[in-house]
């Protein structure tokens, strides 16, 4: 009796998160490791994981964030505190547009008028 495909691709999907699971205990496992070494305990490449790509993506995140605050902060001023965690709670796609957006802006006014039109964006 032949398996039909849907049936062959789960155990694959099963397999794969079983892999990632044990890939991220053994990361965090052996934290003072290098990549390299854990790589090579593990026989795989870290980069092929999913844990590195949420990594990866978290420090990419982390990075816009930091150049965004910094530039805006060069362009209109120092921050207020809310207006800076306003900022730090947006996505990925709402800092790169704001990234673009404050080369614009002249004053505080601006980045407030810029975070209220968000919703209307959305």
């Amino acid at each position: 009796m032949a398996r039909s495909r849907s049936q062959q691709e789960t155990p694959q999907a099963t397999n794969r998160a079983i892999i990632d699971l044990l890939t991220t205990i053994m990361v965090y496992k052996f934290e003072d490791k290098s990549q390299r070494e854990v790589e090579e305990m593990l026989g795989i490449t870290l980069r092929e994981t999913r844990v590195y790509r949420e990594i990866k993506e978290e420090g990419r995140v982390q990075g816009e964030k930091s150049l965004v605050l910094r530039q805006l902060t060069r362009r209109v001023g120092e921050l207020p505190q809310q207006v800076r965690q306003r900022v730090e709670s947006l996505s990925l796609e709402q800092l790169e547009n704001l990234g673009e957006a404050l080369l614009d802006f002249t004053s505080m006014t601006d980045l407030d008028a810029w975070l209220a039109g968000l919703s209307d964006r959305q």
